[in-house]
């Protein structure tokens, strides 16, 4: 009998993608020996109606940038081309009926397991998959209440905290900074070139 085919999924807005978001992909990939680690930037994130976001395009476009040469991963536009709010349930149920012999892994922070509950369908969505989950500064993995009374299926990731933020490239980039650290050059130059996240008016001098 062939082994089942592991498979984790990342979902995110990655607006913009940086290196915390890849420290997270690479261990869940090396941890949890899996086959394939798919990226999937969300097209329309429902949660975040109130804020104005890159072009899905351009979050596409830094996605495979930043994870260009990785062994062992890929990075998936189906949440993109699909029409209406990006509901990850809607990803994992299409790809159990594509993959329905598969392992399936969902990586997650401890912020978005803490909120899980929020998501739509939330329920069916912890019956479908795995939660892969890193926890905060380094301690273990904490259910919130509202999930400690429902059965699912999590395993931790042990990760490194690294300090970055997309809220924090997003100001760095309205400043002029050089975001090679936080992103990579990659992504920086892509960044750069097209002028994202600039203001609309000039930022005042910091003193």
């Amino acid at each position: 009998m062939s082994k089942a085919l592991r498979l984790g999924l990342l979902g995110g807005t990655f607006d913009p993608p940086h290196l915390g978001h890849l420290a997270l992909a690479r261990a869940a990939r090396d941890q949890l020996a899996l086959d394939e680690l798919r990226w999937v930037p969300a097209g329309a994130p429902w949660q975040k109606a109130g804020r104005v976001l890159a072009p899905a395009a351009d979050r596409l476009a830094m996605v495979r940038l930043l994870v260009d040469g990785e062994a062992r991963m890929r990075v998936d536009d189906v949440e993109i081309r699909r029409a209406g709010p990006s509901y990850t349930v809607d990803t994992v149920l299409a790809l159990r009926r594509e993959r329905p012999d598969a392992d399936l892994f969902l990586v997650v922070g401890q912020d978005q397991y803490a909120r899980l509950h929020t998501w739509h369908r939330w329920r069916e969505l912890l019956e479908a998959v795995t939660l892969a989950v890193a926890g905060r500064e380094c301690a273990p993995p904490q259910a919130p209440a509202e999930l400690a009374g429902v059965a699912h299926r999590m395993v931790a990731i042990d990760l490194t905290p690294v300090a970055v933020s997309s809220t924090a490239v997003r100001d760095a980039a309205a400043r002029g900074a050089d975001l090679r650290a936080h992103v990579g050059a990659a992504v920086a130059a892509y960044i750069e070139r097209h002028h994202l996240y600039r203001p609309s008016t000039p930022l005042p001098a910091r003193s």
